[in-house]
């Protein structure tokens, strides 16, 4: 997405993408974790971190919460402030890229025009989709926050899985359930894509 001033021109330096890869070690992507609240997005994030840590490899996690601490927390929940909530982080990721980081981006992200959108503000071929494709029953047993409960007795309006609908991926670059899968299992295939991209 361009900028829509005409005087507005992107202002290209020296030290680039390539040149932080090479200072790096490794490339840089956004690794796009997206599922049903509870499905175990962040929980997966989290250890994938921690596992290229380990290696060295540069890394930045973007948590669909933690962003409305900051960058976000002037947003709501309608249609409207949850596409504009990933248009920023989508913005951000692609800035994160540039800078040459690994970005694991946790987000519900629900509709694929919404991953769409985040997927044409990164670099061509630099956007990875993960589909935690936890069913809804396990995510609503695990109920971390409590928000399946209240979403079933009417307090939570527009909840995706249950007033809201959730599309998934057609073509992720990896499906991972984690109710079958341990969170080793997970990291595992994660970090052979990634090796298999030669991000890693």
């Amino acid at each position: 997405m361009m900028a829509n001033n005409a005087h507005i021109k992107w202002q290209d330096y020296q030290v680039d993408a390539t040149t932080r890869a090479e200072l790096n070690g490794h490339q840089s992507a956004v690794v796009w974790f997206t599922g049903l609240s509870g499905s175990g997005k962040s929980t997966v994030a989290n250890a994938l971190e921690q596992a290229l840590l380990a290696r060295g490899t540069h890394t930045y996690l973007l948590d669909g919460d933690n962003v409305r601490h900051g960058l976000c927390a002037d947003l709501g929940f309608s249609a409207a402030d949850r596409t504009e909530n990933l248009r920023r982080v989508g913005a951000v990721a692609g800035l994160m890229v540039d800078a040459g980081l690994l970005v694991l981006s946790a987000f519900i992200s629900p509709y694929r025009s919404q991953r769409e959108l985040v997927k044409s503000l990164v670099p061509t071929g630099k956007f990875i989709e993960v589909h935690i494709a936890t069913p809804l029953a396990v995510c609503e047993q695990r109920d971390v926050k409590g928000l399946y409960k209240k979403a079933r007795a009417g307090e939570i309006s527009h909840f995706t899985g249950i007033s809201d609908p959730y599309e998934p991926p057609i073509a992720a670059d990896l499906v991972l359930n984690t109710a079958e899968l341990t969170i080793e299992q997970s990291v595992e295939q994660l970090l052979a894509l990634l090796q298999r991209r030669h991000i890693i």
